[in-house]
């Protein structure tokens, strides 16, 4: 039995890995095993992992479905190791063992997973066994957008909840919210989660892909980590008024656009606009 083990994630419901894995299985004889790493970022205090799970899932979910509608024998989950441990476990663990590995990443400008050289060490972990790596651009296939939120005070919003209802109506997006807090030394800030937990809420509800966490106290810090950890295209910084937010004092907007080169929207919260 030939046997051939995927690493993707966000790239796992693409429709060129789908079409690499199918060329490469014959029929009848073929197994594949579809595995989807989820880190949490290095630069957040709290993760709510369980929304990134559950969108790596359903990703995963419509990539074994349509392995298995062209009669390719499927299995995968979501794990919870970095790429590089998990194929060295997938190596040590499955059987058969994989006689082939094929490793799907965004474009080196995007992708966290290439600027960190995973697929030369998952290369070296992986010894005799051939690895492919396929580049996927999800923007070409009409893939979802990642949108970056960046939010504390102002994260259950009127005016931001009501953005990024519009960004999601528009087309595909998947959300990040971020929420910078302002005493680092504290590991537990349960207004701020309440705040994020509620905007979670909210957006989950209305069936839009949301998830968050609690980041670097400096916004400008916490937002350049996640476009280093993530593949982001666009952000949105919410914000008090100007006479009322140091973080416009700072120049966000202007750092945040200068440094990522990305589209970068300010919202502004009025204090009467506010979701209690």
């Amino acid at each position: 039995m030939s046997h051939i083990l995927v690493i993707a994630n966000e790239t796992v419901a693409s429709k060129q890995l789908l079409d690499t894995v199918q060329s490469g299985a014959g029929t009848g004889d073929d197994l594949v095993t579809v595995l989807a790493p989820v880190n949490a970022p290095a630069g957040g205090y709290v993760v709510y992992e369980d929304t990134r799970r559950a969108a790596a899932g359903r990703r995963l979910d419509r990539t074994l479905e349509a392995l298995h509608e062209a009669g390719i024998s499927a299995h995968g989950m979501v794990v919870e190791t970095n790429p590089v441990d998990t194929v060295r476990d997938a190596l040590a663990t499955l059987e058969p063992p994989p006689d082939r590995i094929v490793v799907s990443t965004h474009p080196a400008e995007k992708s966290g997973w290439l600027r960190k050289h995973t697929v030369d060490r998952i290369r070296d972990v992986a010894g005799s066994t051939p690895v492919e790596h396929i580049v996927v651009d999800l923007e070409s296939e009409g893939g979802p957008k990642n949108v970056l939120v960046v939010a504390n005070e102002t994260v259950v919003g009127a005016p931001l909840i009501a953005r990024i209802r519009e960004r999601a109506q528009r087309g595909p997006a998947s959300f990040l919210i971020i929420s910078p807090q302002s005493d680092p030394t504290l590991a537990h800030h349960p207004e701020a989660e309440r705040r994020l937990r509620r905007a979670l809420t909210i957006l989950r509800g209305e069936g839009i892909d949301a998830h968050g966490q609690i980041a670097h106290p400096d916004p400008f810090t916490a937002a350049t980590q996640a476009v280093e950890d993530e593949r982001i295209d666009e952000i949105i910084v919410s914000t008090f008024a100007p006479s009322k937010s140091p973080w416009l004092r700072r120049d966000l907007i202007q750092r945040l656009h200068k440094a990522t080169h990305l589209p970068v929207e300010h919202v502004v919260l009025q204090e009467e606009a506010a979701i209690t």
